[in-house]
């Protein structure tokens, strides 16, 4: 009984030091928490190594790394330093960069890995709003916002759309036809609020260019990037293995002479694989313990799931959630996966705390000395989420 008392208690500080994203007087992140928590619960008899190791999904470990690669690829090349700096150049106006800002960043979330880009862009929007005079706060809501928003449309476009496609049996082309409208509309209700909240964003006045950063290129690289990154996305498209395609597109890439391994070894969020190792330990120890078996028969209607979805992933975020949530799910049961994937993501525009690309966003502002609030991103994203979230459900019921 005591073994028992002592591995619920490690469950429950574990997720609650995840929620908060450390652990007071500790230096300690989500990765090492996750580490910690699952040697625990070895420990404590919760669960064995060999089930510990097991319970690592490979597809999921293998999908992201090899993604991470691909993105790093990208982000040496110069490839999404092209793409912001062409977007100000074509939008013209305040008005006209907060939309093709949002929608470029949508476009990009929802092939690439979104955290990897709001790392990427907003130091970039930074620079373009200061040499442009422009307040960066609205700007920045609409990076992490898009990133969230058009990450939702693809399961490669975030971790926890990684999982659900790990999860189930839903394949890439099916799910971004069902996906990609969410997402636009979301885009454009997210365009639509951030103009009414900040009056400023509407004005169409010309800016001057001329003094807008250059976008340091490395053409070949950038050409290869691009040739194998096609290759790749054609592979999903035709219902090839997610891991096996992503993983041959990383290799394809490495081998070259033009690029040291360290430099894209470097831009690996090793923190990321090891949290998702560490959470498959914790989840399949809820499992043995059958602590959330109360919440099966609320898991498998359509309503309640997404009720639970949003809470659960600003409480502990929405990748916890997923590896929670998913396992009550059965494997053929297409609506409820779509939901997990729409509600986990949109979800996260709820708080700053709600998804990772938030917190980059907010980080990477920080360090360049620009610093927005938890209420001003709650005025912007409380709303956002309540109706994409309702679109969301509305369409995928609807359609599924």
């Amino acid at each position: 009984m005591l073994r028992f008392l002592l591995q619920l208690l490690i469950l429950a500080l574990s997720y609650g030091a995840l929620a908060l994203g450390g652990v007071p007087g500790l230096h300690m992140n989500r990765a090492t928490i996750a580490l910690v928590s699952a040697a625990l619960l070895i420990a404590l008899g919760a669960i064995d190594l060999p089930t510990a190791w097991q319970a690592i999904d490979p597809q999921a470990i293998v999908f992201l790394l090899s993604m991470m690669i691909v993105n790093a690829y990208l982000g040496l090349s110069g490839f999404f330093q092209i793409a912001v700096v062409t977007v100000v150049r074509f939008s013209g106006s305040p008005w006209g960069l907060l939309v093709f800002l949002t929608v470029a960043t949508g476009i990009l979330s929802a092939v690439f890995l979104n955290d990897t880009l709001a790392l990427v862009t907003t130091p970039l929007t930074l620079r373009i709003t200061h040499v442009l005079g422009l307040n960066p706060v609205p700007y920045l809501l609409a990076i992490a916002g898009a990133t969230n928003i058009g990450s939702v449309a693809t399961l490669s476009g975030n971790p926890q759309n990684i999982l659900v496609g790990s999860f189930s049996e839903l394949g890439y082309l099916p799910f971004a036809q069902v996906m990609v409208p969410v997402a636009g509309v979301g885009l454009g209700l997210q365009v639509a609020w951030l103009g009414w909240l900040y009056p400023e964003v509407r004005s169409r006045q010309p800016f001057t260019l001329a003094t807008l950063p250059a976008a340091p290129v490395q053409k070949g690289l950038l050409h290869k990037t691009l040739i194998v990154s096609g290759l790749m996305f054609l592979a999903f498209l035709l219902g090839f293995p997610l891991a096996e395609s992503s993983l041959l597109a990383a290799a394809a890439l490495l081998v070259t002479r033009r690029l040291q391994p360290e430099r894209v070894l470097a831009q690996v969020d090793w923190s990321l694989l090891v949290l998702f190792a560490g959470l498959f330990i914790l989840t399949r120890c809820m499992q043995n313990l059958d602590l959330l078996g109360i919440l099966r028969p609320w898991l498998n209607q359509p309503l309640p799931l997404v009720v639970i979805t949003a809470l659960l992933s600003n409480l502990i975020s929405n990748v916890p959630t997923v590896l929670l949530l998913g396992q009550f799910i059965p494997k053929s049961a297409d609506q409820l996966w779509y939901l997990l994937a729409a509600t986990s993501t949109l979800a996260g525009n709820l708080t700053l705390f709600g998804a990772v690309a938030n917190l980059i966003t907010v980080e990477a502002a920080a360090s360049s000395g620009q610093r927005f609030s938890f209420w001003q991103h709650f005025r912007f994203g409380a709303p956002l989420t309540v109706f994409t979230l309702a679109i969301a459900y509305a369409w995928i019921v609807s359609r599924i």
